[in-house]
């Protein structure tokens, strides 16, 4: 019986700086395109995981942390450049930081790497804001919050 290997679907690393963490997914058939390439839409979900496990890492996911108030980070812009293909099967590894954090907005950066070669295929820069979602109106972000992310980001983060 060989030993188990643990499979980790996020991780901490140092491997591409200035970024600190990453999270791997698969492409599935139904991401690629007539060409067999992954449809240039679907990086968009791939970076949103990548970021929900970037924040889940730092406790920072709204069901951990046991929050119950009308405040979601929502997205403001979506900057994205392509570089080179993906396939199916293909493993990607999605670095992702926190760039910026202002008094409303954070703004991360996002890197897809293929797996098995280490080449940059796809980069983002995503703004978030922080909205008061009964007032519709952003909303302050937290000291803790900010706290957090500075500790980890060190600094990198502007």
């Amino acid at each position: 019986m060989s030993p188990a290997v643990e499979f980790r679907v996020e991780r901490p690393t140092d491997r591409t700086p200035p970024f600190k963490f990453s999270a791997f997914t698969r492409v599935g058939f139904s991401d690629t395109d007539a060409q067999g390439i992954v449809y240039y839409g679907r990086y968009l979900p791939y970076f949103d995981t990548a970021r929900v496990e970037y924040l889940r890492h730092l406790g920072l996911l709204k069901l951990e942390t046991g929050i119950d108030d009308p405040h979601e980070f929502v997205m403001r812009a979506s900057s994205v450049e392509y570089f080179a293909p993906a396939r199916f099967d293909d493993l990607i590894e999605i670095f992702v930081r926190m760039a910026r954090i202002g008094r409303t907005s954070a703004t991360f950066e996002c890197a897809a790497h293929r797996a098995e070669d280490d080449v940059l295929m796809v980069t983002a820069t995503q703004t978030l804001v922080l909205v008061d979602l009964d007032e519709r109106k952003a909303a302050p972000i937290p000291d803790a919050y900010r706290e957090c992310i500075r500790a980890f980001e060190g600094g990198d983060l502007d």
